[in-house]
C-alpha cells in the first residue's frame, strides 16, 4: 500500500493513495478515528491495517498538497556513506573524502554512518535553497530510504524485515566544500532543505528491496543509474549494525547510500546551480522532483 502525508484544510493528514488513478482516501475516514501523522500510523499499523481498505468516494490526489512522507522525522535521518563500490571509488578519487586517503582504503569494511538534521526534510516539488555565501559546491545523491516500523535493539539480520514499515526516495543533498572542510559530514549534509523526501511511502510488502533501480536526472540528463543489488552493505546489515547498541524507533529513517554519478565524480565536477532540476526515480516508489532556487 502507498501512503502520503498531505495538507488539507490547513492541517496535516495521512492518506492511502492510488497514484496511477489519481485517487486518495484519508486514513482517518477509513478507520473511523484520528490519525494525526505518518508516525502515528506507523505505530498503530498492526492494529489498523485490516481496516485500511480504500473504497467509496475518493479525493483527487492531484488536488492535495503533498508533504514529505514524514515531514519532520522524530530523530535525525541516519545515513550511510560510500555504500556502492563505484561511488566509493569516485568519491575517494575526488579528493574530498575525509574518510579515506587512497584508493586502497576507498571501500569501507564496515558501514559509514552519519546523520542529517530533521529540519532538512522537504517534499517533492519544494525548492532546494541555494546556500548563497555558505557553499558553491552543492551536489545531489539519489538514495533508497528505509522507514522503521517496529522498534527494537539488537535486531538480527534474520528478523530485520519484521521491523521495516516501508520505503521512500531520498535526495541526500551535500555541500561538498563543507563536507571536506569539517571532516565530519553533519554540517555539509544538514543545510536547510537538503533532504528532499518522497513523494510517498510504500509499505514493505510491495517492495523487493534487493532489486530496485535507482536513477537520477539533472535537467533531463541521466547521471545515476544503479541497482540496490549493488549495495556493499544491504538493508539487513545496516539495520543489524545500527540497532546493535541503539534502540531504533518507529518512524526512524535510514538513507542507504548513493550510487556513482554524483557531481563530484566528474572532472571537472558538475555541481548544481540555481534553476537546475533534480529528478529521482526508484522502482515502484514514484518520482521525487525538486529545483534549486
Amino acid at each position: 500500500m502507498k501512503f502520503a502525508s498531505v495538507s488539507i484544510n490547513g492541517r496535516v493528514a495521512v492518506a492511502a493513495i492510488a497514484p496511477e488513478q489519481d485517487m486518495a482516501w484519508l486514513v482517518e475516514d477509513l478507520v473511523g478515528q484520528p490519525v494525526g501523522s505518518m508516525v502515528d500510523l506507523i505505530k498503530a499499523y498492526d492494529v489498523l491495517k485490516d481496516q485500511i481498505t480504500p473504497g467509496g468516494d475518493a479525493l483527487a490526489l492531484s488536488s492535495l498538497q503533498l508533504l514529505a512522507p514524514i515531514p519532520l522525522p522524530p530523530r535525525n535521518i541516519m545515513c550511510v556513506g560510500k555504500n556502492y563500490r563505484a561511488h566509493a571509488l569516485e568519491f575517494t578519487g575526488s579528493g574530498f573524502d575525509s574518510s579515506a586517503s587512497s584508493a586502497a582504503d576507498a571501500i569501507p569494511t564496515s558501514p559509514i554512518i552519519f546523520t542529517k538534521a530533521p529540519e532538512t526534510v522537504i517534499a517533492s516539488g519544494d525548492d532546494i535553497l541555494y546556500p548563497t555565501g555558505l557553499s558553491d559546491s552543492i551536489d545531489y545523491e539519489a538514495e533508497l530510504g528505509v522507514v522503521i516500523g517496529k522498534g527494537g535493539r539488537g535486531i538480527s539480520k534474520a528478523d530485520v524485515f519484521d521491523h521495516v514499515f516501508g520505503y521512500t526516495i531520498i535526495n541526500d543533498m551535500t555541500a561538498r566544500d563543507l563536507q571536506s572542510k569539517h571532516k565530519q559530514w553533519f554540517i555539509g549534509k544538514s543545510i536547510d532543505t537538503f533532504c528532499p523526501m518522497g513523494p510517498w511511502l510504500v509499505t514493505a510488502d510491495e517492495v523487493d528491496v534487493t532489486n530496485l533501480q535507482v536513477q537520477c536526472w539533472i535537467n533531463g540528463e541521466l547521471r545515476q543509474n544503479a541497482n540496490t543489488a549493488d549495495l556493499i552493505f544491504d538493508v539487513p546489515t545496516l539495520i543489524e549494525t545500527l540497532s546493535a547498541g541503539l534502540t531504533l524507533q518507529p518512524g526512524d529513517v535510514i538513507a542507504t547510500g548513493t550510487p556513482a554519478g554524483v557531481g563530484i565524480g566528474f572532472d571537472p565536477p558538475k555541481y548544481l546551480a540555481r534553476g537546475d532540476e533534480v529528478a529521482i526515480e526508484i522502482t515502484g516508489l514514484g518520482r521525487l522532483v525538486n529545483r534549486i532556487a
